[in-house]
């Protein structure tokens, strides 16, 4: 048993009286086995086509990193995405992926990562359709960018392309606690931004260049992916700034305005099929009976499963965010 399990469960009960919310049932799994994916159909396809196409979630922050829980780090969003995504490569009745994003981007590499992997699978055989959901900004288009086509909601929340390194420092507030900072380091530049010492521009100029780099690299991307864009708009488009999926459309950096059903039918029309079946993978105790029903990563049972609402902590929240970290994000 985990030596926390009897702590955690003695706070709980108090903060579920506290909040009102006490739910009628509390159970916890410590269960460390892997979890199966499973096919579940989804309602709009046709269920009894022999062809597949498979509808795989991005949701929140893209990381490859555990997402905090409870109980400690969950499953990781990156690896999650990648086991519904080779899965539905190695079956072959699936001929195109669906990829419904809903993300306000991740880290730089991340999100790189998962858009080699999409092209890869398109120029397998398997064509690629992204549907954005509420938001598909920075790295989230990133991702979208993969795809053959982009199908966007009128009212989606996209662009913002770019990078942001985050960065702080506290070294004037500690000295006039009378706190000082000072590593002992091999070269001038191993402690970049160090927060605990005064900022140093010379450093700031080397995160600057790798910020460039980095940014030269998704707007490159744009232009090769996205050969319709509005050339005369460009700098406009790719400054940082964020456009409704309306916008995208009109602009060329997306294809068509729609909902999953528009993707899946475009998705049908890419793989040159006519009937196909619309599904999902799943953990079995999920039930993902619509295209909106969550089928992306949950807290792990290998920590916990914990069937209580107010002990939730924000998955991929912005609150993960690291100092020193590359991003493609919006942070609104």
């Amino acid at each position: 048993m985990n030596p926390r399990f009897p702590a955690v469960c003695c706070l709980l009960v108090p903060l579920a009286l506290l909040s009102g919310c006490m739910p009628r049932s509390f159970t916890v799994s410590l269960d460390a086995e892997r979890r199966e994916l499973v096919e579940q159909p989804i309602i709009g396809g046709d269920q009894h086509a022999p062809a597949k196409v498979a509808m795989i979630d991005l949701t929140g922050i893209i990381a490859d990193r555990g997402s905090p829980t409870v109980f400690g780090p969950g499953d990781n969003p990156v690896d999650e995405f990648l086991r519904r995504l080779h899965k539905a490569e190695q079956d072959s009745t699936v001929k195109a992926i669906l990829v419904r994003i809903n993300s306000p981007g991740g880290t730089v590499t991340a999100s790189d990562v998962l858009y080699t992997e999409l092209r890869r699978v398109s120029q397998a055989g398997k064509p690629v359709v992204a549907s954005m959901g509420e938001m598909a900004a920075s790295g989230g288009y990133y991702v979208a960018a993969a795809a053959d086509l982009i199908v966007a909601h009128p009212t989606t929340i996209t662009g913002s392309i770019g990078v942001i390194v985050p960065t702080f420092n506290v070294s004037e507030g500690l000295d006039k606690l009378g706190i000082q900072g000072r590593a002992v380091v091999s070269g001038d530049n191993k402690n970049m931004a160090d927060p605990f010492e005064p900022a140093e521009e010379q450093h700031y100029t080397i995160l600057q260049s790798m910020v460039d780099e980095f940014y030269h690299r998704f707007r490159s991307l744009v232009v090769e992916r996205r050969p319709n864009h509005d050339a005369s708009r460009l700098d406009e488009l790719t400054d940082g700034r964020v456009f409704t999926g309306a916008e995208a459309v009109r602009t060329g950096m997306a294809d068509e305005l729609g909902d999953y059903r528009t993707a899946f039918e475009a998705a049908k029309r890419l793989a040159a099929i006519q009937k196909a079946s619309l599904v999902k993978y799943g953990y079995r105790e999920q039930r993902t009976t619509t295209a909106y029903a969550s089928a992306q990563a949950e807290p792990s049972p290998a920590l916990a499963n914990v069937n209580a609402r107010f002990v939730d902590l924000p998955a991929n929240s912005l609150t993960t965010l690291r100092a020193g970290t590359a991003y493609y994000i919006w942070l609104p």
